[in-house]
């Protein structure tokens, strides 16, 4: 049983290939779903812009293209987890809330508050507290992590060189 643990085990070192199998098959099809959401918009909207009264949108038309873009957001989001994961081969929890917190926008931007309860509303609002709250904590926390292993190895800053530009005028005078 222990052996399950090792990560050379050959077992897991299979089952792993086949999740990162599985993985990039989900990158092409969150890739496809991009694409269809974005042509699935434009159609929308042109059928929207062309139709009597020409091309003017109502509100509701307004608030489902808004809706639409937000999800196609969302898909992207989804993909840039799911790329995240393919090169790191771990969970990036910020990027995951942050998706969560825009799903959780895209509802309150398209919701119809004339046909919601207002029960809904706040379970709603609690639902944005606690995300943004737990947003907040975890950038609060893996920042403060960040620092503190810098603090404990200062060599592991990155060392970047400034790069600086002379004056338009002095590089003028050298290229005469």
């Amino acid at each position: 049983m222990d052996d399950l643990f090792n990560p050379n085990e050959p077992l897991i070192l299979r089952l792993r290939a086949i999740i990162r199998f599985a993985v990039r098959i989900l990158a092409v099809l969150m890739t496809l779903v991009i694409i269809l959401g974005v042509i699935d918009v434009g159609w929308v909207l042109y059928r929207q812009l062309v139709q009597p009264p020409f091309m003017m949108l109502t509100v509701s038309d307004i608030l489902a293209t808004f809706g639409a873009f937000m999800a196609i957001l969302i898909a992207i989001e989804i993909f840039v987890n799911i790329s995240i994961y393919l090169r790191e081969d771990i969970i990036h929890v910020k990027i995951v809330m942050a998706t969560a917190l825009m799903a959780i926008a895209r509802k309150v931007i398209i919701l119809d508050f004339a046909e919601v309860s207002s029960e809904f509303v706040y379970g709603i609002a609690a639902v944005v507290l606690a995300m943004s709250i737990g947003y907040a904590l975890v950038i609060r926390f893996t920042d403060q992590e960040h620092a503190d292993a810098t603090i404990a190895d200062p060599a592991s800053k990155r060392k970047t060189r400034k790069r600086t530009l002379e004056p338009a005028a002095s590089r003028k005078k050298d290229e005469t």
